[in-house]
Parts: C-alpha cells; structure tokens; sequence
C-alpha cells in the first residue's frame, strides 16, 4: 500500500469513527431527554452521565492523589503501608517525626519506661494452654493470627498464601463460615474450624449440625480449634452473604450448597436461642471433636455476657467456653448493609475491656481464653489489646493487605483486581502463591518484633506482660489518662 493510500484510508477510517461516535452521542441524547429516572441526564444530556464515571473514579483518586496519609476510611495510606513494608521486608523506620495527630479523643499512648528492658533480657513469649478441659487442648506461644476468611469469599491461591505463610510463622489461620477446604490444610498451618450458622460443610440437609461430618473435620490433626460464630463485626446480626457468581463447583462442593445460587446464611443458630442453648452447643462440639471450642460474637447488649458467666458457674468450670473471640463493630471483610456496618454493634476499645471485666468478676478469666478481633492491623492496635487483657489477637484485613490488597472495596463484586476476593480465574493470575506467602509470613513476623519493640521500651520483657497501666487514652480535655483508671486494673492474670 503507498503512502498515499495509506493516509487515505486512515482518514477515511477516522471520519467513519467520528461519525459512529456522533451517532452514538444522538442515540444517548434521545435516551437520557426522554427518561424520566434521573434528573440529572434528562437536564443534561450525554454529558450527566460523566457524573457516574467519575462517581466511580472518585475512590481510586482520593486514595491516591487527594486524601492525606492519616484521613481514610476504614484503612488509611499510612496504616496500609506499614503493613506493605513489613510485607516486603522493607524498612520500617521512619524519620523526621511522626504523622499521626496525638490530640484526638481516644487516641492511644503507651508509657515508655526509664529502664527500658535490654536485649539480653528479652524473653520469648509465654505459651497459653486453651481448653484444659479437653482431650486434645491446644498450645501456642504466639498472639498474632489470621482471622476468618472463608474460601468462596476469598481465592484459593489467597487461602493458599495465608495457609503456607502462616505456617512457616507458626499462628493459626481461621476457616471462616465457608467450611474447611485443601488450601486451608494445604500448608501445614495450625487450623481453627468456624461453624458459622449455616453451617458449612458440616450440615444436615436441614441445616442442622451433622456430628458424623463434625467428627470427620476434628480427625484432621491441623485442625485445633472449634469456634461457633454467633456473630461478626461486618454485619452483626445478620448471617454470611456470598453471591451466587461466587458458588463455584468446588465451593459448591465444600460448602454443601447449590452451584450459582446465592447463599445468605440464618442470622443467628436456629438451635441456639439461650445461655442454657449455647452452652449445650459449646459441649457438644467439644464432645464431637475433642478439641476446645469457643465461640465468637460482636459485642452489643452485654447482660448476656453476665448471665453465661453466672450459668458456667452453676454448672461447673469444666462447662465454660474454652474462648471467646470478641469481634468489634468496626471489623468486617465481608459485605454487608450499610445500617449494620455503621451503626450495630460496639467497637473493640470499648468491647473488649467489658467483656474482660465481665470475666474476671465471674472468676473465669484465666479458665476462658480471650480474642480480640477487628480492625487491628498495626502494632500499636495489637498491644493496645494485649494491655486491655487479650489473649491473642485476629486479623483479617492486615492479612489481605499483606497479599497485596489495595482496598479497591470491590470485595463482593468477583472483580477484585489483586485477585484476593474473586474466582476470576484471570485476575487471581496476578496473586503468586510462592511470593505471596512469603509476605503473610514477614507480616506476621515483622508484628511479633514491632509489638515486642512496645513491650520492651514499657519495660517488659515480652509482649503477654503488657497491663492496662502500660497505656494511656486521650480524653476530651487533652489529656490522657491510664487505661488502669478507665476500665479497671488487671494486675493478677492477662
């Protein structure tokens, strides 16, 4: 073709798409002038639809160029980078002072010691024995571990990272609600199996617990732990919800469920409507399995927290919970209504101390275990939660952002683009197992240091001695005050 020809035919080919375009711009005209649903496009037509393009760019843009690094919801940049850097390997030190605001109420200090404890008497942490009650109780010196995320709600290489790398960090990975798949034993991780209300899995064909298919979960030795959730902090009171785009055949095959169908879990037990209910279920998974088993709930009305305390104690030690994980209102990697995620529920700084309390006073806190969960993705967070009295801390999201997650919040939508939450075969390429691993490893690692770099300048000499009178909260007069004086102290047991 000569070069005259060549030009030819590009214009030519220029002038036909301008005019598609323009044809394309009339028909839209047409449209948006003769619908009546949207004010906007039937005064301005065409160019009213920008608003949703750019409706839709918004999130990305703030993340990246507007939002300062302190100013995000639920995570902002600074927080997600530490968990970045610590993922990688990377420095983590920083200079030329701090970014984060001191003066906000609730803001929490911690109270560096004169004689802060040197490296020669850095201890290794205390292991913490769960359910002495039972055949098989479960023994573990680490505080830092992967919360539920069910397979079917996040990827088989996510689950298989956070399977390999938790392993190799020694913490336990939680099933989540969607029952226990390959990749959840694929890497050796010690497990804990959460029976959610729908009970995946493990389920009768009425929904009811199948203790033959309980049984065959526990002889799994990875599987240490039976956890019952009666509630989660995306959407407390209301079940899992998993769409139906995300029921593949192989989640169709663990979870029990039809292929393609949505599938919105009960809101709570069905058989579980008691203090009396919930410890006879308690006892019987525990009885099934042999293993401890506790249960896990957001933290709202708490008189019930009183009213199991007073009943364990009538019916014996032996009977309670082997733990309580305490999830708090902010938490959440699931999808959920926007009126249970923003106002159900109470946040972790003020559950957790409650329900702590609410032990101690019963004589059961040393007998149940504790877990705080929700939100705590940063060192600080976790030894905040250390000093209130938690046994072990949960993380879900700190976990996702160590596989990479950018916070794109298109968790429910099969459409994430680090391949962490979808069954997009294409886009879960871009998730390496073999790299990944090696950052959910780092991560957990990098928090055990960095929580013992608190511990150590507060003058302990490992992260389970922090106390509440290790930290202070800001108060609205600018002041801070010990947690000690807030909630209580907590001198004799964690």
């Amino acid at each position: 073709m000569s070069t005259f020809s060549l030009v030819e035919f590009l214009a030519q080919t220029f002038i036909v798409l301008i005019g598609i375009g323009l044809l394309v711009v009339v028909v839209l005209y047409i449209i948006d002038i003769n619908q009546t649903s949207h004010a906007v496009r039937r005064n301005f037509p065409v160019i009213g639809r920008f608003r949703y393009l750019f409706e839709h760019l918004g999130e990305f843009f703030r993340q990246y160029f507007f939002a300062m690094d302190r100013e995000e919801m639920p995570f902002n940049r600074a927080e997600r980078t530490w968990v970045y850097k610590a993922a990688k390997g990377d420095n983590l030190n920083t200079a030329f002072g701090s970014t984060r605001d001191l003066k906000p109420t609730g803001t929490v200090l911690f109270v560096n010691c004169p004689y802060p404890t040197l490296d020669e008497d850095f201890e290794d942490c205390s292991t913490v024995t769960v359910g002495p009650y039972c055949e098989k109780p479960y023994q573990t010196d680490k505080f830092f571990h992967v919360s539920a995320m069910s397979f079917g709600s996040i990827s088989k290489p996510a689950i298989q990272a956070l399977s390999h790398g938790a392993a190799r960090a020694g913490c336990w990975i939680n099933t989540g609600e969607g029952g226990l798949s390959p990749y959840h034993l694929e890497g050796g991780a010690d497990i804990v199996f959460q029976l959610g209300t729908a009970k995946y899995g493990v389920q009768n064909p009425d929904g009811s617990l199948n203790d033959d298919r309980l049984r065959g979960v526990a002889q799994y030795d990875q599987v240490k732990m039976f956890e019952i959730k009666l509630s989660q902090g995306a959407k407390p009171g209301k079940g899992g919800i998993l769409p139906g785009i995300k029921v593949t055949q192989e989640v169709s095959n663990i979870r029990l469920i039809p292929v393609g169908e949505s599938s919105i879990s009960p809101n709570r037990h069905p058989e579980i409507d008691s203090i009396d209910d919930l410890l006879d279920m308690i006892e019987r998974v525990r009885a099934v399995t042999g293993k401890p088993t506790g249960f896990k709930a957001v933290i709202g009305a708490y008189g019930w927290v009183e009213e199991l305390c007073t009943e364990i104690n009538k019916r014996g030690i032996e009977s309670a919970p082997d733990f309580i994980t305490i999830d708090s209102a902010d938490g959440g990697t699931g999808a959920a209504p926007m009126s249970l995620i923003d106002y159900v529920g109470l946040p972790l700084k003020e559950s957790l101390p409650l329900v702590i309390n609410i032990l101690r006073e019963a004589g059961l806190r040393d007998r149940i275990k504790v877990v705080a969960s929700g939100k705590l993705t940063t060192p600080g967070e976790v030894a905040w939660a250390l000093c209130c009295g938690a046994d072990f801390v949960n993380s879900a999201r700190g976990f996702m952002f160590s596989l990479g997650c950018i916070q794109a919040l298109q968790c429910n939508k099969n459409t994430c683009p680090t391949g962490i939450t979808t069954h997009d075969e294409d886009l879960q390429e871009g998730l390496v197992v073999e790299d990944k691993k090696e950052r959910v490893y780092r991560y957990a690692k990098a928090m055990e240091k960095e929580v013992g770099v608190i511990a150590h300048s507060c003058g302990v000499p490992e992260p389970r001695r922090l106390r509440r009178f290790h930290a202070r909260m800001v108060q609205p007069n600018g002041l801070s005050t010990p947690l000690d004086e807030l909630y209580g102290r907590l001198d004799d047991v964690h």
